[in-house]
């Protein structure tokens, strides 16, 4: 079936696409005939408000094709890498090269998604993933359009022999797996499944706003990254999703961009050249003590902008 695909339609996360639509429809149906919802008068569970889920289908359409040129660019320089610095070439048809490449991947989107977290600039690129304040599969779709610090990060990939045409194959199957887990639907599932692999359990965390859920459970595809370094949290009760300050539009240009606009009105207004750097290498929400206020130091994390508030760094 894949000879008589064309080449661009051979890439995991698009022949995953039928899925995704049957995925998106059975969900749909399910919010539309549960309406169950909390205590708190919040939206039902899993819930889909079609203003939203318009803007996360139409992010994920214009990602398909900004990711594709990002990967382009990499290939370009995961070649040259692997051709010309790699001490081994591992062969692309064994599978330990497989395990390797997706493991090596899942690991570095830790750091990766960790990293763009913890530091304003790239958080400006992450974000819109965050902007959503309803939790389901059409939020999966809710991608980022510039994914250039990931490829920053894989580089140690084809430097160590990993074919770089592993790498993106790996990193389409890790986006693959996590379309599933953002979901209401799924509660908590087996112990031991839970304590290994990333699941909607843990996930709804890393998307709450809550301060307890903040920069947590940064994991892919298996959550032991998150245990083994120190950032995992359990889910406790339902959190509350989105921005801790929201954009409050529905425009995926605003969505994508208006964390640009932040850091470059907080540049502009900073008195020194140290703030300048704080706002734009600082983690999301950082301030100098000049603008946070009495009590506080060069390196506390107050709300400034728009953004997730990160605990001090």
């Amino acid at each position: 079936m894949l000879d008589l695909l064309p080449d661009p339609m051979r890439e995991p996360t698009v022949l995953a696409i039928p899925f995704f639509v049957t995925m998106l429809a059975i969900e749909w149906f399910a919010a539309y005939k549960l309406e169950e919802s909390d205590d708190d008068g919040r939206a039902p569970k899993g819930a889909y408000e079609k203003r939203d889920a318009r803007a996360s289908l139409s992010m994920g359409v214009v990602s398909i094709a900004t990711s594709a040129a990002w990967k382009l660019l990499g290939l370009l320089v995961y070649t040259a890498i692997f051709a010309y610095l790699a001490p081994w070439h591992l062969p692309v048809t064994a599978w330990y090269t497989w395990v390797i490449a997706f493991l090596g991947v899942d690991f570095l989107f830790y750091w990766s998604h960790r990293v763009s977290h913890r530091v304003r600039l790239v958080w400006a690129t992450h974000q819109a993933h965050h902007s959503s304040e309803y939790f389901n599969f059409a939020t999966a779709l809710r991608q980022k359009w510039n994914i250039s610090a990931a490829l920053v990060m894989w580089l140690p990939l084809p430097l160590l022999g990993v074919p770089p045409a592993l790498v993106f194959a790996a990193y389409s199957l890790n986006l693959v797996y996590q379309f599933w887990i953002h979901t209401e639907r799924i509660d908590k599932m087996w112990r031991p499944f839970e304590f290994v692999f990333n699941t909607p359990s843990h996930h709804r965390v890393h998307h709450g706003s809550d301060p307890e859920y903040l920069d947590r459970n940064y994991a892919g595809t298996l959550i032991i990254w998150d245990r083994l370094f120190g950032s995992f949290a359990p889910e406790t009760h339902r959190p509350t999703y989105g921005l801790t300050k929201p954009v409050g539009t529905y425009n995926i240009v605003k969505l994508q961009t208006h964390e640009y606009a932040s850091i470059a009105r907080d540049v502009r207004g900073a008195a020194s050249w140290r703030a300048r750097l704080g706002y734009v290498f600082g983690p999301p929400g950082w301030a100098p003590a000049s603008v946070a206020g009495a009590g506080a130091t060069g390196t506390e994390a107050v709300e400034s902008g728009d953004g997730r508030v990160s605990a001090p760094s």
